[in-house]
């Protein structure tokens, strides 16, 4: 089972997102890449950071990241840990998530805003990885 934003496990994720039809219709006219940032708490010690090209409805490219300075993604996506269980469970919604301070976005909020269904397809999409948690 691949561990949670490992090489293997973005290029699970990438699958799961690009054989999803629903999302493939909600972001067919979305264009922007993606750096997540899992922020250490009291479970995970080190943070842990994933990039993602989505355009057009499909994950063009995707994997780990150990320095984040290395990429200019058009957003970031950050979070605690416990808050990253929660979404990857469910228990969150991605946009909930930011309007409540759950999660942090820098980057056009609005157009995010726009492809809210979208972002709940790519939540549902990780629910079809097998994932091993650090």
């Amino acid at each position: 089972m691949p561990k949670l934003f490992s090489d293997e496990w973005i290029k699970e994720y990438m699958k799961a997102i690009n054989e999803n039809k629903e999302y493939e219709e909600a972001a067919k006219d979305w264009e922007g890449d993606f750096l997540f940032v899992i922020e250490p708490d009291e479970e995970l010690k080190e943070p842990l950071y994933g990039y993602l090209d989505l355009y057009h409805g499909k994950a063009r490219e995707g994997y780990a990241i150990d320095d984040p300075s290395k990429v200019n993604a058009a957003f970031e996506f950050r979070g605690k840990y416990s808050n990253w269980k929660k979404l990857l469970n469910g228990e969150i919604d991605p946009i909930k998530g930011l309007v409540t301070g759950q999660f942090k976005l820098k980057g056009n909020m609005a157009k995010v805003m726009r492809y809210a269904k979208a972002a709940k397809i790519l939540v549902d999409c990780v629910k079809k990885v097998p994932t091993e948690l650090p």
